[in-house]
């Protein structure tokens, strides 16, 4: 592989060939100077790699306990939505793992390197938006994310383009010279996960990065999240707007009290939930034929949600498949003209909610 290395006396970029965890000595071919460079090995990645491994972490304060045996895996490409209600232990998670707090017991591992013990080599992986970003007032919005990008070892040929691509994509380039004190506090949160993102690191951390957006900015946010985990990207948030992580997490986490109450994908969270089986029906024209269905077994209750939606509730110890075959032939069969059919699945909100009752408070 090819590498470009700057010369420490006289500044010259050298390309020079090297293979991953080699050491060389190298003569700089401008002003002579002699020096040893060692570079790192490369990890494999793959589909299945574990970028975050939490293995049993607690933080104690005092005599408040804060996290409690949290553990859980992360791999590349998912998007990880960190739910849990005020107090639960979120930030505390967050600052663990980004460096910014020692842990009191367990092990936490970022792209396989152990945090805080190997956290210069971790951090070359990790783009980081706290919970309340803040940036010097005097700056202009470019001067400020220049800077970000000079200490986040960007090349100073690279970090210009960088800035002005996500400033278009976040529709930000009108206020690129402004001063931080000139910008509104929605526009200073996108500016923030500008930085996050700017120098392109395969694990992005985000304390609330959707606080104080309005609805077009979190759907654009929500898109480049899509979009970085499509290419490999890593995405790790906290966000007390439910819709928001349903809309985007493909593992999501649920914590109270300190401890994991509930992990998996939506799909899997929904499964424990335990609500009446529901379909919506919209016909096209209403009928008082519809109510034919009632004569199916299996069929408990109709709703007239409105003049042509109506709201079906269905036995839960029966066939739910074989109930709505049912409802369809019955309202072919007296031609009633159906527009939509549609399970009513619970919300976030609704398996959130079910979740914490169920974990209890603690004791």
């Amino acid at each position: 592989m090819e590498k470009k290395i700057k010369c420490k006396k006289c500044g010259e970029i050298i390309t020079i060939s090297v293979n991953p965890g080699e050491t060389i000595t190298m003569t700089c071919p401008s002003c002579h100077a002699v020096g040893k460079i060692t570079f790192e090995k490369t990890k494999s990645s793959t589909s299945e790699e574990i970028i975050v491994k939490i293995n049993n972490i607690s933080k104690k304060y005092k005599d408040i306990l804060a996290l409690d045996n949290v553990s859980f895996d992360i791999k590349k490409g998912e998007i990880f939505g960190y739910i849990g209600p005020n107090g639960a232990g979120k930030t505390t998670t967050i600052k663990i793992l980004v460096g910014l707090l020692n842990k009191t017991s367990g092990h936490v591992f970022i792209n396989n390197y152990e945090m805080p013990e190997q956290k210069l080599q971790a951090h070359k992986f990790i783009g980081y938006l706290p919970q309340k970003v803040a940036f010097q007032q005097w700056r202009t919005l470019n001067h400020a994310l220049t800077t970000f990008g000079k200490l986040s070892g960007m090349e100073n040929n690279c970090i210009q383009p960088r800035i002005n691509e996500l400033l278009e994509i976040m529709e930000l380039t009108k206020f690129k010279n402004k001063k931080i004190n000139q910008l509104s506090g929605g526009t200073i949160q996108k500016v923030g996960i500008i930085q996050a993102i700017l120098h392109n690191p395969s694990l992005i951390i985000l304390d609330e990065p959707l606080d104080g957006l309005d609805p077009e900015s979190r759907y654009k946010v929500k898109q480049i999240f899509k979009d970085l985990s499509k290419k490999g990207t890593t995405v790790f948030f906290s966000s007390h707007i439910l819709s928001d992580v349903e809309d985007v997490a493909t593992k999501i986490c649920i914590l109270d009290w300190g401890r994991v109450v509930k992990i998996g994908t939506l799909d899997e969270l929904k499964t424990e939930f335990v609500k009446e089986k529901q379909i919506e029906i919209i016909l096209s024209k209403k009928s008082d034929k519809f109510k034919e269905i009632f004569k199916i077994s299996g069929v408990q209750n109709i709703l007239e949600k409105s003049y042509e939606k109506y709201l079906i509730d269905i036995d839960k110890k029966v066939s739910y498949d074989e109930v709505i075959h049912n409802i369809i032939k019955t309202l072919l069969k007296n031609e009633c003209r159906i527009r939509s059919i549609n399970p009513i699945t619970p919300s976030l909100d609704e398996v959130y909610q079910y979740y914490l009752r169920k974990g209890g408070k603690k004791q």
